[in-house]
């Protein structure tokens, strides 16, 4: 490849991180407006059932191939390559025949008013994914061969045509919302392999016809510099036509498959079957438990949706940035006492003030989340969202795992960036039992408390990831003079304010909210957000170093740019 595939890399994941906070805003605004006109029934029923059949089908039948295939691009017979990569289309096939049977027959039905657009949504479903799937080589070419804005255009024209036409649907047929949400599905996977197709073939006929002229005259004229970046990125490109994108067309004189790539790719099938489970858990227990109903799961999803903006948007980065930063400091296979004082103690900083921090924030967000839940749910979506107490009540206790999730964040990243080989191998085993201890213990909870089982079993599994973490810690620096924790004690004077401000946001809500309307919704506000400010007044006067080397990192930043 011509292009610099770091390079390519960083911008990639920069395009990503942008196109997540684009999806995220489409779909928080979406929500609320599905709450407005349609109803928490229909909500559940799309964003729990049927994405989560959506999520089954595509991240099992194409993570695993995807991923095999993307190992050393440069070595590729292409031909062996797109023809394991199309074994996905069929894989997506069988993977829907069967889960589309297991979602209509055996899971929990809707009701009777919903049935029929139930199960037109399910075989929508399925056949989107199917569509998805014969695009897979095309996305594996563009990312091989690093087009890296060519996807998040193309993502981003995806998530714009389902959230139009889905709107547009609704708007005018409000009683078929479900059906609605089918059309979308099925008209943007169209319109996303159409968009690849469309590229390559524009792409590779210029192409042709550009070299057919350079071989007439070596010393051909570009007309644009478009032109010219497009010849010389083409050089190694191996597809002379749109077909050859199609399984059996390329030149191929070894074998149809690569027999290395499909024992990789039976490899990463075992591991992503276990990855969805995890990762969808929550999920897969609404959907299998009869406990909750739609309602009740559609709620929790918009709770957890709410509740995670801080963690999407503050604690992740943080963690990212964080494990980078702690790999480059500390040697995985050294004693601390073995390694560079200098670098250690550094390390100790700033894993110390990272605790303050997001714990800090996480105090905050459970004060203040306890006295507001109930006027953000307002606010996003109405009387509608505030009818009964389970939101609001769903949505304070989501506070307390914010805390719990943004420290186990820091901590962990840290015992990730730090542990050796062995170390990483024994956590992956502890890991998978805190999963499946968590789908237990999800199932037994919503069995006695509801909806707000999952966030009991959700705190009650960060907690114990974190007195791992922090006995982990604990033990690296025991015959140290360091001590890398202490930023989990906050402050007198914050923990004060912090009492103080809940008290009178408390006491706000009681009187303010009793009636809800805008005025009093605006008063209350008016009133948390002159508690909000004091607060962070006194954090910041209390922790006046951090927050001087903060100032100080702002100024350097920003005379580099200016530089």
């Amino acid at each position: 490849m011509s292009r610099n595939i770091l390079k390519s890399s960083l911008e990639n994941a920069s395009f990503n991180i942008i196109f997540q906070i684009l999806f995220r805003c489409v779909t928080f605004v979406l929500n609320a407006f599905i709450i407005r006109h349609v109803g928490q029934e229909v909500l559940g029923i799309m964003n729990v059932r049927l994405l989560l059949l959506e999520s089954t089908i595509l991240f099992l039948s194409r993570e695993p191939l995807l991923k095999a295939c993307l190992t050393d691009t440069k070595s590729h017979n292409w031909a062996q390559v797109i023809n394991q990569v199309w074994l996905s289309v069929p894989l997506s096939g069988l993977l829907s025949i069967g889960l589309v049977y297991v979602w209509l027959n055996i899971l929990s039905s809707t009701d009777d008013k919903y049935l029929e657009q139930y199960r037109i949504g399910c075989y929508a479903i399925a056949v989107s994914c199917i569509i998805d799937q014969s695009t897979q080589c095309l996305v594996l070419v563009a990312q091989s061969y690093c087009f890296v804005r060519l996807k998040i255009i193309f993502e981003t024209l995806y998530i714009t045509i389902r959230t139009f036409t889905f709107v547009a649907l609704v708007l005018y047929y409000p009683n078929h919302a479900i059906n609605a949400f089918s059309i979308a599905q099925v008209t943007s996977a169209i319109a996303l392999c159409s968009l690849y197709y469309g590229f390559f073939y524009w792409y590779i006929r210029n192409f042709n016809r550009l070299k057919k002229n350079h071989k007439k005259d070596d010393n051909i004229a570009f007309s644009n510099d478009t032109q010219i970046a497009l010849f010389k990125d083409m050089q190694d490109f191996k597809f002379k036509s749109i077909l050859d994108f199609f399984p059996g067309y390329m030149k191929n004189e070894e074998s149809v498959l690569n027999k290395d790539l499909s024992l990789l790719t039976i490899s990463f099938a075992k591991q992503s079957v276990v990855k969805q489970v995890l990762t969808e858990g929550e999920r897969y227990v609404m959907t299998i438990s009869p406990v909750l109903t739609f309602s009740e799961q559609s709620m929790y999803d918009i709770v957890n949706n709410l509740g995670s903006l801080a963690a999407r948007f503050i604690f992740r980065p943080i963690e990212e940035s964080a494990y980078f930063y702690f790999t480059q400091m500390i040697k995985r296979d050294q004693p601390i006492d073995k390694q560079d004082q200098r670098l250690v103690s550094e390390a100790v900083t700033v894993l110390s003030q990272l605790c303050k921090v997001v714990s800090s924030i996480g105090l905050v967000v459970i004060v203040f989340g306890n006295a507001y839940s109930h006027t953000l749910l307002y606010l996003y979506g109405g009387n509608t969202l505030i009818a009964t107490r389970l939101p609001t009540v769903l949505l304070k206790c989501h506070c307390v795992a914010v805390l719990l999730l943004a420290v186990n964040g820091v901590t962990e990243c840290y015992v990730f960036a730090t542990m050796n080989n062995k170390q990483l191998d024994r956590y992956n085993y502890i890991m998978v039992i805190f999963s499946i201890t968590f789908l237990l213990v999800s199932y037994i909870f919503t069995m006695f408390f509801g909806p707000v089982g999952f966030i009991f079993a959700n705190c009650i599994n960060m907690a114990a990831r974190i007195m791992h973490s922090v006995h982990f810690i604990t033990n690296k620096y025991k015959e140290s003079t360091y001590h890398p924790l202490e930023g989990l004690k906050p402050g007198m004077k914050f923990i004060c304010v912090l009492v103080i401000s809940g008290v009178i946001t408390i006491m706000s809500e009681r009187y303010y909210l009793a009636n809800v309307n805008l005025k009093a919704v605006l008063i209350h506000v008016g009133i948390g957000g002159v508690c909000f400010i004091v607060t962070i007044a006194i954090w910041v006067y209390e922790n006046r170093s951090l927050t001087k080397i903060g100032i100080d990192q702002y100024k350097r930043r920003v005379s580099l740019k200016s530089d």
